[in-house]
């Protein structure tokens, strides 16, 4: 493990040179800061509600890499003065899906840090979050010694045909994508990293039921103490060294988690799937993308009689999807 952690360092300080800083701001940045990384490309319709979202939660900077844009993310994200930028044209699959780029950002401006790595489409949604700033829920993972902290992508999505609800620039998109599946998931432990592999949820009943093997992973760990000899190893379903994967309970009780709230569902999902299945830079040949464009084209209803209309943090703990764990 700590020669796939080497190899990982390596990649990420070799892959970074991919990297041109278009806007710089890193030198505002404070000791304690909550910081987020994450990969954009084709965006901009996204990136205000979600740069305000985390505002609001209390991210103090926000470092982006643009893999390529042209329809205005990169502009807009320049004009941020809580942003810093780097823009690449290299292949996102050689970059191990973004991973080697935010691994390089992570290991030179992340140290010592809480660093959030999140997709523009993921809403980090965590016990009293509706009262507490992130920074109480990494001043308690402080002090009770813990590095990192889970939380499972919560696939949420309208009730009707996803074409039938427009979504417009600055938007909360859970305005439209309101519903999700209250169970339908299973898990197991990966004996390589140690990590909990969940699956499930509607891209695995409606994209993937005749091979749920192969639908995709729902496991995150996007909120961990940065140290510089860290690195994700698969978006951040993983990471190494192996300790930071275990944030569960093996022998009864619960560790605090939280999910996502993943805003895929929306009307401009069909164009993002066929783009994406063009530039074929996603995992196993875009596969994932492939069987999104193969039932798209029938205008599937995501809503089933089992889907639960979100309301709070209180449900989904009700649910069991996330946890206060000993955090009170």
């Amino acid at each position: 493990m700590r020669v796939r952690r080497r190899r990982r360092l390596l990649r990420a300080a070799w892959k970074s040179r991919e990297l041109q800083a278009v806007q710089d701001r890193t030198g505002r940045i404070r000791p304690g800061d909550v910081l987020l990384f994450s990969t954009v490309r084709n965006e901009h319709i996204r990136l205000p509600y979600f740069l305000n979202y985390y505002r609001d939660l209390g991210v103090d900077h926000f470092l982006f890499v643009d893999n390529g844009s042209d329809d205005g993310t990169g502009d807009f994200l320049a004009q941020q003065t809580d942003v810093s930028l780097w823009q690449t044209d290299g292949s996102y699959a050689g970059a191990t899906f973004g991973v080697d780029w935010q691994n390089g950002l992570l290991r030179r401006y992340g140290n010592g840090h809480w660093t959030l790595m999140v997709d523009p489409d993921e809403f980090l949604v965590y016990p009293f979050c509706d009262t507490r700033p992130i920074r109480a829920l990494t001043d308690w993972l402080d002090d009770s010694a813990l590095r990192s902290f889970s939380a499972m992508l919560l696939d949420m999505y309208p009730r009707g045909r996803l074409d039938e609800h427009p979504y417009a620039t600055g938007q909360d998109p859970f305005e439209i994508a309101a519903w999700f599946d209250s169970g339908n998931y299973t898990l197991k432990k990966n004996p390589v990293y140690g990590n909990l592999w969940i699956q499930g949820g509607p891209r695995g009943r409606m994209f993937f039921a005749d091979s749920p093997e192969k639908a995709p992973a729902l496991n995150k760990i996007p909120l961990v103490k940065w140290h510089w000899r860290y690195a994700y190893v698969s978006s951040t379903h993983a990471l190494l060294p192996r300790g930071l994967n275990h944030v569960f309970e093996d022998w009864g009780g619960e560790k605090a988690s939280g999910v996502l709230l993943h805003a895929k569902f929306l009307d401009t999902f069909a164009q993002k799937a066929t783009e994406e299945l063009e530039r074929n830079a996603h995992y196993a040949e875009s596969s994932e993308y492939q069987a999104y464009a193969s039932r798209l084209k029938a205008h599937p209803d995501l809503w089933c009689k089992w889907s639960e209309k979100y309301r709070n943090w209180h449900q989904l703990e009700d649910l069991g999807l996330i946890s206060k764990g000993n955090w009170a």
